[in-house]
């Protein structure tokens, strides 16, 4: 191979848009940079000088398919900044929703912009004509997530009954029965599912990196906890910033994070590595088949630990169900607030990683400050440095192969599903190739 120029332009899986970079001369790597010229969204500037109250509905505007998590997040910082302490059944309510959200997304992210590379296929949509029941099957999975989603949240998207403390709005037993019942029913889904990850033939390509999630000591954790890493580091949420350490970088507007090495990983397969004995049963019946072990550095087995995740999270959304049904919905009402001044962090698991939202509110009542750290965004520098790991074994490969693996790599991490639109589109400039 003589001289190599790879760009992969208008990546729409993160917001805003980027490029990779992929510059090789005579056999060399010369450069590989994950280039994000992104456009300012300015939520956290939104945020300033607004009621506390509004946080949680501004937020969650971040992203359509992560609204849940980050209306969630919201409301934990600000319940810790003044000092609310949810009600138990304001807790399984949340948790509940959130498996509706993690369910919706990771089925999203699996069937339809993943299978479609190992179908052969461009997109979802020829993908429907060649396989329809594997597109029947995503979309039948989906709109049982989706409807999970409102029963709790009020809508999909956007949800509009979560408040500080509480909910406006709580769902009857009789919308939990039917919702278990069809949950029961998705059970056949999931195997299926597991099924055909287990036919697909991945890409082996292995980095050691630092994987990092919430753990929390009796449960698998996507709301609160302690973060933790697999390199035996532990630190409360309040801390997020001494694990995030965010850094500008000159090729990209976006800032990079980095903690213990030069990148670390949040993400499904993050939480797999770090929080796999917690999972349930079923789950981990579901990892056994699939070949996913801890201590996992394949990036591209993200996918298959969301399809476990998918597993666990129809199985804890029932145990869930039943402990509501016995309990029975209480009409509760959200606790009174005693407006002070205060601080606050939140962090939850959602569907891409580790989510954090930091507010700093006045004695009026009014946000002055805010700060949110995305899993996208912490993702960046090791999306990167598996580039440059992985472009040096590629060399000798045909472009298609080259464009292929680069392509499956950036959609391995599942980046801000919210913006995906279209394929990526990867050009090769000036490139010599023998066997291209």
């Amino acid at each position: 191979m003589g001289t190599l120029h790879v760009g992969v332009h208008y990546i729409t899986r993160v917001e805003g848009h980027g490029h990779i970079v992929v510059d090789v001369a005579n056999g060399t790597l010369q450069r590989c940079d994950l280039e994000i010229v992104e456009t300012p969204r300015f939520f956290e500037a939104m945020l300033r000088g607004r009621p506390y109250t509004e946080a949680s509905h501004i937020t969650s505007r971040i992203c359509g398919i992560c609204a849940v998590g980050h209306a969630t997040t919201s409301l934990q910082a600000t319940e810790a900044a003044l000092g609310i302490v949810p009600s138990e059944q304001t807790q399984l309510l949340r948790k509940l929703n959130f498996f509706g959200e993690i369910l919706d997304s990771h089925i999203l992210h699996v069937y339809m912009l993943v299978a479609p590379d190992f179908f052969g296929v461009g997109s979802v949509f020829p993908l429907a004509s060649t396989h329809p029941e594997v597109v029947l099957r995503a979309l039948r999975m989906k709109k049982l997530a989706g409807d999970l989603c409102a029963a709790i949240g009020g809508r999909h998207t956007h949800p509009i009954t979560l408040t500080i403390g509480g909910f406006t709005h709580l769902p009857r037993a009789d919308e939990l029965e039917k919702l278990g019942a069809r949950l029961e029913a998705m059970r056949a889904d999931v195997d299926a599912t597991v099924e055909l990850f287990q036919s697909l033939k991945l890409p082996q390509f292995e980095r050691e990196t630092e994987y990092i999630a919430l753990r929390q000591p009796d449960e698998y954790a996507f709301i609160g906890g302690m973060i933790t890493s697999t390199d035996g580091f532990e630190y409360p949420i309040s801390a997020y910033r001494q694990v995030t350490n965010e850094t500008l970088l000159p090729h990209s507007t976006a800032k990079h994070t980095r903690h213990n090495r030069e990148s670390y990983m949040v993400g499904a397969l993050a939480r797999f590595n770090v929080n796999h004995d917690k999972l349930h049963p079923r789950a981990q019946a579901a990892a056994a088949a699939l070949g996913l072990k801890p201590l996992c550095t394949n990036p591209y087995m993200n996918s298959v630990a969301q399809v476990v995740e998918i597993a666990h999270c129809v199985e804890e959304a029932l145990n869930l169900i039943d402990r509501l049904l016995v309990r029975g919905i209480q009409p509760e009402e959200p606790p009174p607030v005693e407006v002070r001044a205060g601080e606050g962090v939140g962090a939850c698991e959602v569907p891409r990683g580790t989510l954090y939202h930091h507010y700093w509110i006045g004695e009026d009542g009014r946000i002055t400050g805010a700060n949110c750290i995305i899993p996208t965004g912490q993702n960046l520098a090791n999306i990167e440095a598996d580039m440059r790991a992985l472009v040096p074994t590629l060399l000798d490969r045909p472009q298609d192969e080259v464009r292929q693996a680069l392509e499956m790599l950036v959609r391995a991490y599942d980046p801000c599903i919210s913006c995906s639109t279209h394929m990526l589109e990867v050009s090769f400039v000036g490139a010599t190739q023998g066997n291209s």
